[in-house]
């Protein structure tokens, strides 16, 4: 990847930390996917999320499929970070900005898998429900927590913010690419 011009991009955006990452270094668990069994009311109900985006093994060769990823983060700041409604809502100019990434590295001759923020909400009902093909698999991005992704360990390991405090939201996407 040419490093100046990803550099020069990503600098028009609010983009508050992003690294590039060996795709082959990016370790999944089951105890994620665990997680999202046990307590996410998503789980098993759209194609952002297990099991419609396949075992945790199947997701493991997806991820180490690609040879790189730029892992990030965004901001956004809510009155009462207790409000579930208003934090979810900052989430979509995260998810408009994970695209962005994503659209160029594609425009650049890279192909892309993007992981992002919890699970898609393009539709109001998933078509997954009803036992269809999703409806815009070309603009929905599963969750990284889907995949086994553990993004406090990436955090950690690459020395970035994971909680600023305050009314203050970090979220965290990942577009993995490789030549095409």
């Amino acid at each position: 990847m040419d490093t100046a011009k990803f550099e020069e991009f990503i600098s028009q955006y609010p983009i508050f930390e992003y690294r590039l990452l060996d795709a082959q270094t990016i370790s999944v668990e089951e105890r994620v996917r665990l997680v999202c069994q046990q307590e996410c009311e998503r789980y098993d109900s759209t194609w952002a999320c297990p099991p419609a985006v396949g075992s945790l093994a199947e997701c493991e060769q997806k991820i180490k499929s690609y040879s790189q990823a730029v892992f990030f983060s965004s901001v956004a700041e809510v009155s009462d970070i207790l409000n579930m409604e208003e934090m979810l809502a900052t989430r979509h100019a995260h998810e408009e900005l994970t695209s962005r990434v994503g659209r160029f590295l594609e425009e650049n001759g890279y192909e892309t898998y993007i992981l992002s923020t919890e699970s898609c909400d393009i539709c109001a009902d998933c078509a997954y429900k009803e036992g269809k093909p999703c409806r815009y698999p070309d603009r929905m991005h599963p969750c990284l927590e889907s995949h086994g992704v553990v993004v406090s360990q990436i955090v950690e390991e690459q020395n970035m913010e994971y909680n600023l405090g305050g009314n203050t939201i970090l979220w965290f996407s990942m577009v993995l690419f490789r030549e095409r």
